[in-house]
């Protein structure tokens, strides 16, 4: 029987690659390769006789590799943006509708992090830390010197260590349902809260009813799909558990070690005021505590999916927030 969520997926490339961006495999270091959906038009191969075209190689898994002979050069008119998914699902299914609202301003990249995707790496590092190492190293191979990074939940966590770790690539940031990071006694709260006895019983459903547990503590409305589209999801977007269940092992850290960061950046938290998993409470606190660079915008009728959602909503706050840091840049 045909996978429903599988046979979707060459109709999701087509229609991400209409809006402009395709997708290619990054060493980022031996035994380490990284999936990037990146601009079309940033793809050059040099001639021989230097002239420019645009150039894809295309591999088995649907993926494209960068050829050795080939550079990427960011369009310097448009500012970078780079969309960082969370838990439950790979980049371009996490922003399908933000990447063609963005796209014809901005020049977007979309990862896929380590074990989601295709991106894999032989290191035992499972740490956000090590997933922040390798997109910022993987943004510079690219070519990318500057950038906005959008994060969703765990993605969230991967973009302040991001830009803890590379305060000269990422100017800004916007968060979207995470925190800086998942302290043993906020995830023991977190998960008590829901009713759920572990990280993993919440993130890693191995069956319908478990999938259906987490769309409901994810969304505002309940969302209701047949059970068979249920169990073609868990098949296609749950591969590598025992490593996905090591990356949620790695997520969390004890009190004692954790310290807010001074960072250099502006920070905007864009939230679903219906957030059940990371309620506004701890949005508000999280304010508090990065300072006054920081600010908050909450999107009413919206849970921890505020992007799927309320796209519309969500896009435009998201713009505004991109456009107001271009003016102030253009000020300088």
């Amino acid at each position: 029987m045909v996978n429903l969520v599988e046979a979707q997926k060459p109709l999701l490339h087509g229609l991400m690659k209409l809006a402009g961006i395709r997708p290619h495999s990054i060493e980022i270091e031996p035994g380490t390769i990284m999936n990037f959906w990146v601009p079309s038009e940033t793809i050059i191969q040099k001639t021989k006789k230097n002239k420019k075209i645009t150039t894809t190689t295309p591999l088995s898994n649907n993926q494209c590799a960068i050829s050795p002979d080939s550079t990427t050069e960011p369009d310097p008119n448009k500012p970078v943006v780079v969309l960082i998914h969370g838990f439950a699902g790979e980049g371009i299914v996490t922003w399908q509708f933000q990447i063609g609202a963005l796209t014809k301003k901005y020049s977007v990249y979309v990862p896929d992090l380590l074990f989601f995707g295709g991106s894999v790496t032989d290191r035992s590092d499972r740490s956000p830390g090590f997933q922040a190492e390798c997109l910022g190293k993987g943004l510079r191979k690219l070519g990318v010197e500057k950038c906005v990074v959008v994060g969703f939940s765990y993605g969230g966590m991967v973009a302040f260590k991001m830009a803890e770790m590379f305060p000269d690539l990422v100017e800004a940031l916007v968060v979207s349902g995470s925190i800086l990071a998942m302290t043993d006694s906020i995830s023991t709260t977190t998960l008590n809260g829901l009713g759920f006895s572990s990280s993993s019983e919440l993130l890693l459903p191995t069956s319908v009813k478990g999938l259906k547990a987490l769309l409901k503590v994810a969304a505002y409305k309940k969302l209701w799909f047949p059970d068979r589209l249920h169990r073609d999801f868990l098949e296609v977007m749950f591969t590598n558990r025992k490593e996905r269940g090591e990356l949620l092992e790695g997520l969390v850290v004890s009190n004692k070690d954790t310290s807010i960061p001074n960072f250099p950046q502006r920070i905007h938290l864009l939230w679903g005021e219906n957030d059940q998993i990371f309620n506004l409470e701890l949005a508000q606190n999280m304010k508090h505590q990065l300072g006054e660079k920081t600010t908050f915008h909450g999107i009413d009728k919206a849970g921890h999916l505020v992007h799927l959602e309320r796209p519309c909503v969500y896009n435009k706050c998201l713009k505004q927030f991109l456009t107001s840091l271009h003016a102030e840049k253009a000020q300088k």
